[in-house]
């Protein structure tokens, strides 16, 4: 506890501890003074001075007292305290949600350790990034649902994009437009000055026969809510062949997936946004990079300190100290001339 105490401690005039050097001052003058040659007087015998007391033995108490007074007065006038600092960030964000496709397909291994963990990890530090932002999650596959809706609490957020799988709960297909869509309606309410989605995904529209909104209509009701949209292709090639855990019976397996670009090209460029390729982890990292570049936030970083004194324990020990050599020096070893 007392270590906790003495760490955390600061000192405003660290100059004063300059003096220090009184003391080994005080030392020399009371080491010289008791070599001083005393009065004489004449007596009978000298056997009495040879028999030492305990006052003899503590005779120089009341000086180790004066010197603890005089080292608890210079830390006191040095001023000691504990400095409180508080850091807040304030600013004015930007609406973001990340659409996330989760089909079958997110699985391959091209992107090691999985084009799925790769997008979760990615997307993790994208969140991270982005402090005073307002950000959701929507995913897709067959069909589209709202994994977390536009939020601060950046733990749950993440904690959503952690249990991300592929088409876990979702039927099977790829349905660009209607996970589009659903991003969008997530930001209809949204009263930020800037609305910006980033699609992800390995495929091309694959839809089941209940699809509702094809890309096109998606693509016109984006442009109607002021929504950009960043979209980003995710393969280590245009076409990879991996395996595909059937859902329907009459999908086949293995399958070999297509990534339409174009389709995404148009999204991003009908919406103001732009279209990226990520090939690698480290493609898709410096691609969130570009995004977070191009989409900048108002931050402002407000740090506050706070003081605490500590100067008078150090006060009141040396008025301590001095009380203890007074009584000490009038008193049990008071001295005689």
């Amino acid at each position: 506890m007392l270590y906790d105490y003495i760490s955390n401690m600061e000192f405003a005039y660290p100059l004063a501890f300059g003096l220090f050097i009184l003391v080994p001052l005080l030392i020399f003058l009371y080491l010289r003074n008791n070599k001083k040659k005393p009065a004489g007087i004449i007596v009978s015998t000298t056997r009495s001075f040879g028999v030492r007391t305990w006052k003899n033995r503590f005779r120089h108490l009341p000086f180790i007292f004066r010197l603890l007074a005089v080292s608890a007065l210079i830390i006191a006038i040095a001023r000691p305290q504990k400095r409180n600092r508080e850091q807040r960030t304030e600013g004015e964000g930007i609406d973001i949600v990340l659409c996330m496709d989760v089909s079958g397909s997110m699985g391959s291994r091209d992107i090691l350790p999985s084009r799925m963990e790769v997008a979760k990890d990615v997307a993790e530090e994208f969140v991270r990034s982005r402090p005073v932002d307002r950000i959701g999650l929507v995913i897709f596959s067959g069909e589209s649902f709202t994994q977390c809706p536009i939020t601060t609490d950046r733990n749950t957020l993440i904690t959503q994009i952690r249990t991300l799988e592929s088409r876990r709960f979702l039927a099977d297909g790829t349905v660009i437009g209607e996970g589009l869509a659903t991003a969008v309606d997530r930001l209809s309410q949204s009263k930020g000055k800037s609305k910006v989605i980033i699609l992800l995904t390995d495929g091309k529209e694959d839809p089941p026969e209940t699809r509702l909104i094809d890309p096109l209509t998606a693509i016109e009701i984006a442009k109607s809510k002021g929504v950009k949209v960043y979209t980003i292709g995710m393969s280590a090639s245009a076409t990879t062949v991996i395996e595909n855990i059937p859902v329907n019976k009459g999908r086949k397996n293995p399958a070999i997936d297509f990534l339409d670009e174009e389709l995404l090209r148009k999204i991003a460029s009908e919406t103001g946004g732009q279209y990226f390729r990520a090939r690698d982890k480290q493609g898709l990292q410096y691609i969130y990079k570009q995004i977070d570049q191009l989409e900048k936030s108002k931050v402002e970083v407000k740090v506050s300190q706070r003081f605490e004194e500590r100067y008078l324990p150090f006060m009141l020990a040396a008025l301590l100290f001095l009380f203890i050599e007074w009584t000490l020096r009038f008193t049990v070893l008071r001295k005689f001339p």
